[in-house]
């Protein structure tokens, strides 16, 4: 655990303010929700609750089947990081964070797909030139912002070729989201 120097005092409500530079470090946003937890020896630790990686082993799941039934490259995130993927470099995608572009289209609520001429969007903050979205569907339950489903389009035209028509590919991303979301309805 690193020390940040930052002392708060608890109110009268029980309440604390995390600063605002710890926020913006961990992409921390109003609204979201964080977990507690406590040790031994009286550290309280509050870390990011991601609902959809509750999923994270189903979300793996779905990713490879939509990989070998229908040689889709995809990638499913909650709203900071991947959390699964198939048909791309695990290494390269992996708890990776995601692009301001990406991060826009998931708080935008709806339905992304790229077309012929438009600039490619990448799906990560760190990534290459190699991959950008084909398609994007954010994933909502119970009316919250939960994570996206991603269709990954490689530069290579030779993985391109075998690719889904792109109204089919559409389709199997927004069934993806929506069964996703589906799952973590009470």
């Amino acid at each position: 655990m690193k020390a940040t120097g930052i002392v708060r005092r608890i109110d009268d409500l029980g309440r604390v303010v995390i600063p605002k530079e710890i926020r913006r470090t961990m992409r921390i946003r109003e609204g979201d929700p964080l977990e507690i937890y406590t040790d031994r020896e009286g550290e309280v630790i509050f870390k990011k609750y991601s609902p959809i990686g509750e999923l994270a082993g189903f979300a793996a799941q779905y990713a490879e089947t939509l990989h070998k039934t229908c040689l889709l490259a995809v990638v499913i995130c909650d709203r900071d990081a991947v959390i699964a993927c198939s048909g791309v470099p695990r290494k390269e995608f992996a708890d990776k964070a995601l692009s301001d572009e990406l991060e826009g289209i998931i708080n935008g609520r709806s339905l992304y797909v790229f077309r012929e001429g438009e600039d490619r969007l990448p799906v990560l903050a760190t990534a290459g030139d190699d991959h950008y979205i084909g398609c994007a569907m954010p994933i909502l339950s119970e009316g919250d912002i939960i994570g996206c489903v991603v269709s990954v389009h490689s530069t290579d035209e030779q993985k391109r070729a075998s690719a889904p028509a792109a109204d089919v590919e559409t389709k199997l991303i927004q069934t993806a989201a929506t069964f996703l979301g589906k799952q973590l309805e009470s």
